[in-house]
């Protein structure tokens, strides 16, 4: 193929241009090309720093070496939920004598390093966390500009994976230069951190204030709201941001850059066994990040298997990362959301706020946008079972509890003339379908 010299001389222009214009912005470090998983101990743990009266609870290198543990011996590793992540409150008081961030000396007295060693040492990845400003949001010492970095140099010489970096104690202006500073240097390290910034949450989550394609071109995840607080009133208030604002927030999220809508509670005190069961799906079906904030060493039976849920994990790690979409508001009260997956799959998820008794919901794949004439096979995603094959134009009837899912992973058989398939006959499985 031969280019005309002028066409040539232009594409190069253009290439020179783009250059030019993103070495300040870009991450693009490869990292979090699916939505990460892991553990994180904000929401459960807080900064309860006292660890004479607490020490089983309190934020020290015990609680993260028995997490990581938990995280490798208990089934999660092998899912994917391989970053520890410390949160707030790990720091000493002051910086040391050279202007270095430092670990509080009685309750991490190993040292951070020791500790990604031990976390490494399982196969696992380890997350900490910084604060762009005076101080961090727990009253630690924040990362100013000219600690950036720094910072970004002792994170990586201790053997850090992923950093949230908050925006507690500092100005518009300083976020505006700070967050893109960090992405600089942490490139400039030369280790593959993950980065996940707060800067959206700060600057009201929306245009004009956020521009989310220079931030999917800085931050891996970013918070975009609201911090998650145990109970279902904080649940469905992200929920219904995330949701209401879907328009700006879906097309900003994708392979290296997810919208964050905070913690997994699933295994806390503030939800019920359905409200868990939604969360995991409404959090599943937004490609959110998995991170769990609770105490892997007591969760429950019931908690363990709703977040080690095989199929749930595939369809939130979509090599595809398209974040789904709330299709459907019914003046019943019940919502329905859509996530289109790889090999012309969906992900859909039918749920309801009544407060009342289960409901019966009938609709069809036509109301809900799915191509004429076309097949899929449908498995229920938390009961595991194929429920058969079902046509566009079928009506069909789910049985919703109150603030509860029923979700769904559709596989197609049988589509339009513009897409090929073939049709492979798995034993007892019926007809699963290949992609030509």
């Amino acid at each position: 193929l031969s280019v005309p010299a002028a066409a040539m001389e232009t594409m190069v222009l253009r290439g020179l241009a783009l250059a030019l214009a993103l070495p300040s912005l870009a991450l693009e470090n490869g990292l979090a090309r699916t939505p990460p998983m892991g553990w994180m101990s904000w929401e459960r743990f807080r900064c309860n720093v006292d660890c004479q009266a607490d020490p089983r609870n309190c934020i020290s290198e015990q609680l993260f070496f028995e997490m990581a543990d938990r995280l490798a011996e208990d089934g999660w590793r092998e899912l994917g939920y391989k970053y520890i992540n410390i949160d707030d409150c790990w720091s000493a008081k002051q910086r040391d004598e050279a202007g270095q961030l430092v670990p509080d000396p009685k309750r991490f007295p190993s040292g951070i390093k020791a500790l990604a060693d031990y976390v490494h040492a399982r196969g696992l990845k380890l997350g900490i966390y910084g604060d762009l400003g005076i101080f961090t949001c727990g009253g630690y010492p924040g990362t100013m500009l000219e600690h950036v970095k720094q910072d970004a140099q002792t994170f990586a010489a201790w053997g850090v994976d992923m950093l949230k970096l908050d925006g507690c104690y500092s100005t518009a202006e300083e976020q505006a230069k700070g967050y893109p500073e960090m992405a600089r240097a942490l490139n400039a390290t030369g280790r593959p951190i993950v980065y996940s910034c707060s800067w959206p949450a700060y600057q009201g989550g929306l245009p004009p204030k956020v521009n989310y394609t220079i931030l999917a071109e800085i931050c891996n995840l970013w918070r975009n709201y609201d911090d998650i607080q145990d109970s279902w009133d904080s649940v469905l208030s992200i929920v219904d941001w995330f949701s209401t604002n879907q328009d700006v927030l879906q097309p900003a999220a994708g392979p290296g850059h997810w919208n964050d809508p905070d913690m997994l509670i699933i295994g806390n005190f503030g939800l019920s066994y359905e409200q868990s069961r939604s969360q995991m799906a409404l959090w599943t079906v937004m490609a959110a990040p998995l991170l769990m904030s609770t105490d892997l060493r007591t969760i429950s039976p019931s908690a363990k298997e709703i977040l080690q849920n095989r199929l749930m994990i595939q369809i939130n790690q979509d090599p595809l990362g398209i974040q789904g979409r709330r299709i459907v508001k019914e003046k019943s009260h019940i919502e329905v959301f859509l996530r289109p997956l790889s090999r012309a799959a969906s992900a859909l998820v039918f749920f309801s706020r009544r407060t009342d008794m289960p409901f019966r919901y009938t609709t069809s794949l036509a109301k809900l946008h799915f191509p004429e004439d076309a097949v899929y096979e449908v498995q229920d995603v938390y009961v595991g079972k194929i429920v058969g094959a079902l046509k566009t134009a079928d009506n069909f009837s789910v049985v919703i509890n109150p603030s509860g899912v029923v979700m769904w992973y559709l596989r197609p058989m049988a589509l339009p003339v513009q897409r090929q398939y073939v049709r492979q006959q798995a034993p007892g499985n019926g007809f699963h379908s290949t992609l030509l």
